[in-house]
């Protein structure tokens, strides 16, 4: 009898992983559906607000929502091949290397934007803002703030679970963008009540080795997300 037992096992073992496996590919799925609608709002408030406003620092915070809107497509689509019940590892594996790539190229863009949008604002051209807008702005900022590393903390927890470069990559978007309210909410301010249109622009470089690094871990490979995690703390 014991022996059936020890038979059965390796097989209910096998079940049991599966089922959380497919526990964790649907939670991503929600978390990226989430992430979506957010991006969404979130993107063309920003720019629609930036542009009224002639908000530089506005303006690219919504061109880094439509990046992250990007990263989420992706997402979803690597997400949704592995919760295909005929998806086969092969498959996933192939999908899971190709969405990480385009992920982590997708933070290569935001680090290219942030470098031509820091040095146009800090070299070339000093715009006057409106700042009847920025209470509206902040608003955004105070949001995405708060949402974004919960958000973040959730998908580093499934990647590590799921050894997804892919889902990683998309949780460190989600960092960049709760760094950059951040960033968003002190520009907006500095500039309404102190006039320091160049706040934003030296606060945003900070962010470019961090960004690289990760950008290097989707596209090469690995997935330790206990250096992430430790950011959001």
């Amino acid at each position: 009898m014991s022996a059936r037992t020890e038979e059965r096992r390796p097989e209910t073992t096998d079940a049991w992983r599966i089922r959380e496996r497919s526990d964790d590919v649907q939670l991503a799925l929600l978390l990226t559906y989430i992430t979506i609608g957010w991006m969404t709002i979130e993107g063309t408030a920003s720019l629609l607000l930036g542009w009224a406003s002639k908000s530089l620092l506005l303006e690219a915070f919504g061109i880094d929502s439509v990046i992250e809107l990007f990263s989420a497509a992706v997402l979803l689509w690597r997400l949704r091949i592995e919760a295909a019940s005929s998806a086969t590892s092969e498959r996933v594996s192939l999908v899971e290397d190709r969405a990480a790539r385009l992920v982590g190229y997708s933070l290569y863009a935001l680090v290219a934007y942030v470098l031509l949008n820091s040095g146009y604002g800090l070299l070339i051209a000093k715009r006057i803002t409106d700042t009847h807008e920025s209470v509206w702005g902040i608003l955004i900022g105070v949001v995405a703030k708060i949402g974004m590393p919960i958000l973040a903390a959730y998908k580093l927890k499934v990647a590590a679970r799921l050894n997804s470069r892919a889902l990683r990559a998309d949780a460190i978007e989600s960092i960049t963008c709760g760094y950059l309210s951040i960033v968003l909410m002190i520009g907006l301010a500095a500039t309404r009540l102190l006039d320091w249109w160049w706040l934003d622009s030296v606060a945003a470089l900070a962010l470019i080795p961090f960004v690289i690094s990760e950008a290097q871990a989707a596209i090469g490979g690995g997935c330790d997300c206990s250096k992430a995690e430790q950011s959001l703390s």
